[in-house]
């Protein structure tokens, strides 16, 4: 039976990425590419002020982005439908090969098996990332 382990629990996911890490942070934070690369917010992203609403697997939800900076910063808080908030750290820093997209999945509260998925949808959407960019 599959069990919740500790919230405590951090992976930290990345890719390396043949492309100026400057360009890889302006694509990766364009709200129109957004559902190119990540898969979690499945279709139609809309503004709402500050924020982006989109569909997702989990229902309808709300994100927003750290302001924009030269550090490459991508964090961003998701607001689940049930008005959960999570903050997900995203990183792009730059790589002697180009740029190293870096994402902190946080267990809370999941199972392995749910934690060990969420993780894999995340290299997907990191290499799907790495894919266009590359291409």
């Amino acid at each position: 039976m599959a069990t919740v382990q500790d919230d405590m629990e951090s992976r930290h996911l990345s890719v390396v990425i043949a492309a100026p890490a400057r360009e890889v942070y302006d694509f990766a934070r364009r709200p129109e590419n957004l559902t190119a690369w990540a898969a979690g917010l499945a279709s139609g992203v809309t503004r709402d002020g500050d924020d982006l609403v989109t569909e997702s697997p989990m229902g309808t939800v709300r994100v927003r982005f750290a302001a924009e900076n030269d550090l490459g910063v991508l964090d961003h808080t998701v607001t689940l439908p049930d008005g959960t908030e999570v903050l997900n750290p995203l990183r792009v820093v730059p790589h002697p090969h180009g740029a190293e997209v870096l994402f902190t999945v946080r267990r809370l509260g999941m199972t392995d098996v749910e934690f060990d998925r969420d993780c894999a949808a995340v290299q997907r959407d990191l290499e799907t990332l790495k894919r266009l960019m590359e291409t």
